[in-house]
Order: C-alpha cells, then sequence, then structure tokens
C-alpha cells in the first residue's frame, strides 16, 4: 500500500511559478510510474505529466510542455512538478497518483492516489 500526500499549491498570478511536490510513503517507491492530474470545477481529471519508475521517461499534455517539468528523487521518495509560466487555465486541484506499470495518461493505470492540492492562478 503507497501513501501519497501532494504539497506546493497555493494562489499565484498569471506568469508566476510553483512547485508541487508528492512525497510517497509505503510500497517500493522507484518501483512506480507517477503521474499528475489536474480536475477543474465541473470537468474531468485530466493528464497533466507522468514519470516512469527510473525518471528516465517523462511525458506531458501538450498544453503544460515547455513550461512545467516533472523529476523524481527516489532516494526521498518523491516526485515534482515545477510549473512555470502558470495560466488561469491551469487552475485546478492536483492529483499525484502511482501505478507500478507504464507512466501512462490513463487514470485508470493508477491505483493509488493523493488528496490533492489547489492551485489557483488569477489574471
Amino acid at each position: 500500500q503507497v501513501q501519497l500526500v501532494e504539497s506546493g499549491g497555493g494562489l499565484v498570478q498569471a506568469g508566476d511559478s510553483l512547485r508541487l511536490s508528492c512525497a510517497a510513503s509505503g510500497g517500493t517507491f522507484s518501483s512506480y510510474a507517477i503521474g499528475w492530474f489536474r480536475q477543474a470545477p465541473g470537468k474531468e481529471r485530466d493528464f497533466v505529466s507522468s514519470i516512469n519508475y527510473s525518471g528516465e521517461g517523462t511525458y506531458y499534455t501538450d498544453s503544460v510542455k515547455g513550461r512545467f517539468t516533472i523529476s523524481r528523487d527516489n532516494a526521498l521518495s518523491t516526485v515534482y512538478l515545477q510549473m512555470n509560466s502558470l495560466r488561469p487555465e491551469d487552475t485546478a486541484v492536483y492529483f499525484c497518483a502511482a501505478g507500478d506499470g507504464l507512466p501512462a495518461p490513463n487514470p485508470l493505470a493508477y491505483d493509488y492516489w493523493g488528496q490533492g492540492t489547489q492551485v489557483t492562478v488569477s489574471s
């Protein structure tokens, strides 16, 4: 069983940066792919980014490419999402998730989820 806790969200202005963290406990963190998803009010949970178990494979949805960077520190059992040049449309609750398969963009590929952290970007 893996427990995930997100942190780092907040209220920022357009153009600002935030770094989200996803800290894991339990299980073998270094064997899991980690995904970041976001959910705005009234919308579905959408894929943002994912990283494979080693950190050598990273994936992004088109709208965040060039602005967001995912990374992981297996020694600290933590995955980071560096978000630069934030836009109002990035406003959502951000969730991290862990799965023992490929770092897929489908939320069904992940078995464990955190509670989420709110990111609000004002214009």
